[in-house]
């Protein structure tokens, strides 16, 4: 016989569906600008970070590196602008916003180096 166990406070059934990840409109922005950043040869790889607060891309100039530049989601932001943020190897915040497409349009990716 097989028992089953209900489980009533599960924290990840707080969520709603469409917030877990990016939605397809904010995957496709954010693929768009990675495969022109590949075929210009700056970025190499990609990866994803899903926690409860938020959902992150990172990018990478060489798989064996840390990355280059993050692109976050907040699913909880206290303040609307907020909700959509660009940050660098260090955790500098470079741009945020409420809207994701002008948040990537404000930033220049290509100028950005890495200084060692």
């Amino acid at each position: 016989m097989i028992k089953l166990k209900l489980v009533v406070n599960n924290s990840f059934s707080d969520f709603k569906k469409n917030e877990i990840f990016f939605n397809r409109q904010e995957l496709k922005i954010i693929l768009n600008l990675y495969a022109k950043m590949v075929s210009q040869g700056y970025w190499k790889d990609y990866s994803f970070n899903i926690s409860k607060k938020r959902i992150s891309f990172f990018a990478y100039k060489r798989v064996s590196e840390d990355a280059i530049f993050k692109i976050s989601k907040n699913f909880h932001a206290k303040n609307n602008n907020l909700k959509y943020y660009i940050s660098d190897t260090q955790g500098n915040i470079l741009s945020m916003s409420d809207n994701l497409k002008t948040l990537l349009s404000k930033v220049k990716f290509d100028n950005y180096r890495i200084v060692n």
